[in-house]
């Protein structure tokens, strides 16, 4: 198996709903951040990929029909090149928007773990190493909240994959695009169901509150702990 269809746009431009389509059009499995998210080995091949080891995307990629979203998009040109019968689709969204859609959620999410939960769980410490790594190092140069620089991200990517990719080749989508656009480009017939909308920003803003959350569970830990000593020597 071979990747057919490379998703170069970056994460919160409807990457979720774009991995749904896919899915429905036939081109399954689909990677996605949620892929290393689950995967120890994924998580590994990328933070290697983002320390700037040879990678073989082949070997990567193995099973999947699909990728979109980050950490795969911060690789366009490596995957465009290693796949060069895939089509590139790039999801696209106002970039102010989208930057305040970034800052608000995936933003948040390596900060807002205890470094107590990084320790117990090496996964969790890898993964976030990578997205830490791959994406607000690597693809922002450390500069994410600066705005104006941040929020250009989006209309630099594009101008870079235009000029890479054959205008046949590569799709620019919007979620309100809709199937449209989508099946055209792939030959597909277009689903009786409507598009998928995917409300990943409550999720993840869920998932930060919850990872904030747990940074007072090693003060609760030692004060229950403290208590049942004070008990036990008052007994």
């Amino acid at each position: 198996m071979t990747l057919k269809v490379i998703g170069v746009g970056p994460g919160r431009t409807g990457t979720v709903s774009m991995m749904i389509a896919l899915h429905r059009l036939g081109y399954g499995p689909c990677h996605h951040m949620q892929t290393c998210i689950g995967s120890r080995l994924q998580s590994k091949w990328f933070l290697e990929a983002a320390q700037g080891k040879p990678m073989d995307w082949k070997d990567v990629f193995d099973g999947f029909d699909a990728a979109v979203d980050w950490p795969a998009a911060a690789y366009y040109r490596e995957l465009i090149d290693a796949f060069p019968e895939a089509k590139v689709i790039f999801t696209y969204r106002d970039p102010d928007t989208w930057y305040d859609s970034v800052a608000s959620t995936i933003y948040q999410v390596v900060p807002s773990t205890p470094s107590w939960v990084r320790l117990i769980w090496p996964r969790v410490r890898l993964w976030t190493e990578m997205v830490n790594l791959t994406i607000w190092q690597n693809e922002f140069e450390a500069r994410f909240e600066d705005r104006a620089y941040a929020s250009a991200f989006m209309t630099r990517r594009l101008a870079a994959v235009k000029a890479l990719v054959p205008e046949d080749r590569l799709l620019v989508h919007a979620a309100t695009d809709g199937w449209g656009p989508l099946c055209e480009f792939l030959g597909k017939d277009i689903p009786e169901e409507p598009y998928p909308r995917a409300n990943e920003a409550a999720r993840i803003q869920g998932a930060v509150k919850g990872l904030r959350a747990l940074r007072f569970v090693p003060a609760v830990v030692f004060g229950l702990a403290l208590f049942a000593a004070v008990l036990a020597l008052s007994s």
